[in-house]
């Protein structure tokens, strides 16, 4: 059995992972356009901001480790074509431009995702980069030695992470969005507050509710970012204002969302046979709203690769879904959630209330507490969680995790109310935060 899988980031090297062990008599190549794999671009920040002083550290996988399952691995090939009936692939060596052909009985598109590109004048300017792999890490570590001024354009988490990380380098640092909040996909407004006062108190400025008009140059490379409301200098310009599926060479061939993104069941196959699809290039189940999304994570995305090699032959475990958890740390702060904030879940016209809840985490017997504030977003007709947001100073973000099972398999406020919760007082009190919040809500 000859099995291809195409791209190799998170869900492709999962996938290849699985492949040689569950299937190890089966004959496995992969094609990555890329001379890396399974690059953790989220460390990019703290490689900037100095955190993690050696690169290597950011990689878990490598094409040798792959090559020693027994894998043909294909590294700079990119795929050009794809004959689905016929079953073939048709690759170019980017090195030595050399075209390679290939068949398969099973195929797994991992080809992930690709920032979206602005469409304002001056994007293509010099020192307007994007953040997404490494070679896009060594380029703004590269540029930003002789850069005083620093503006951003996003104000997701990568967004973020990348004005702290700047801030703490001494940069001038300008964090721009069009959002009147940072992170408003992830928390409510209660949340995302404190944290853009930690950034303003480090010397981020924040440039939200405005829209990029231009990037104005000089000599060829950014000078300044222009909104609608202001105009902020920036020898360094990083964009970073969400992501697409890099699904263009399958449209029209295989059923996807409106954005791209293959459609897939919760086996990973997609509309055709023996073609399966995993991680950023992929739907996903959406447990909160009962829908497919596009959730570009790298959580979902190793589970949906191992997913994929696991159920290739026959349907044998079932994707549980995704409530997209996701966790930052800002300076002394720490952020998760899970789910719907309750503003997305009103934009939805859910029927929807919360509850938030402030308390010290351990007995205030203790040499040491520290606050931490919980939101539970419910549904008010059948009281079945929805999503949770939290903050805290000390790591307590373990909850938001359990929080996120509890959601996955639609528990009611009363069910977490009385949640079995261990107690010792270095760690809790007899009510859990989580349990706190819910008997709140009675």
């Amino acid at each position: 059995m000859k099995v291809t899988v195409i791209g190799c980031t998170h869900a492709g090297t999962a996938a290849i992972a699985n492949l040689a062990k569950h299937h190890p008599k089966a004959e496995l190549t992969v094609y990555e356009r890329n001379d890396n794999i399974s690059f953790l671009s989220c460390g990019i920040a703290l490689y900037l901001e100095g955190v993690v002083k050696d690169p290597s550290g950011l990689f878990y996988s490598s094409p040798e480790d792959l090559a020693s399952l027994g894998v043909n691995v294909k590294m700079r090939h990119n795929v050009t074509g794809i004959d689905f009936e016929g079953k073939k692939v048709k690759a170019k060596n980017i090195a030595t431009g050399e075209e390679v052909f290939g068949s398969w009985d099973k195929l797994i598109i991992t080809t992930g995702s690709w920032p979206i590109l602005p469409r304002f004048s001056g994007a293509d300017l010099g020192n307007v980069l994007l953040c997404k792999n490494y070679d896009h890490a060594k380029s703004i570590i590269a540029k930003a030695e002789n850069s005083s001024n620093v503006a951003i354009i996003g104000a997701g988490y990568i967004g973020v992470e990348l004005a702290e990380a700047f801030s703490a380098n001494g940069k001038n640092t300008t964090l721009i969005d069009m959002s009147p909040r940072i992170m408003s996909k992830y928390m409510d407004a209660e949340f995302t507050a404190p944290a853009e006062d930690a950034l303003a108190s480090h010397g981020v400025k924040l440039a939200l509710g405005e829209s990029v008009v231009e990037i104005k140059g000089q000599g060829g490379s950014a000078s300044s970012v222009v909104t609608n409301n202001g105009e902020y200098p920036a020898e360094l310009v990083i964009v970073c204002i969400g992501f697409k599926p890099t699904s263009d060479l399958f449209r029209g061939k295989i059923n996807t969302l409106p954005n791209g993104a293959i459609i897939v069941d919760e086996y990973m196959r997609s509309s055709l046979p023996d073609v399966f699809a995993a991680g950023d290039c992929a739907s996903i189940f959406y447990n909160p709203t009962g829908e497919n999304d596009y959730i570009p994570l790298a959580t979902n995305a190793i589970r949906m690769g191992a997913l994929a090699a696991i159920n290739l032959l026959e349907p044998k475990i079932k994707y549980l879904g995704t409530q997209a958890t996701s966790g930052i740390k800002i300076y002394d702060l720490n952020l998760a959630a899970t789910g719907l904030t309750e503003e997305a879940a009103k934009q939805l016209g859910m029927p929807v209330n919360s509850v938030t809840v402030k308390d010290s985490y351990v007995p205030e017997f203790m040499p040491e507490f520290t606050e931490a504030t919980l939101k539970l977003v419910y549904n008010s007709r059948n009281r079945v969680l929805l999503g949770a947001q939290l903050l805290s100073r000390a790591d307590y973000t373990q909850t938001i995790n359990t929080l996120a099972v509890c959601l996955q398999n639609k528990m009611t406020i009363e069910q977490i109310a009385f949640v079995d919760q261990f107690f010792q007082p270095n760690f809790n009190k007899p009510w859990n935060l989580m349990n706190t919040a819910a008997l709140a809500a009675l």
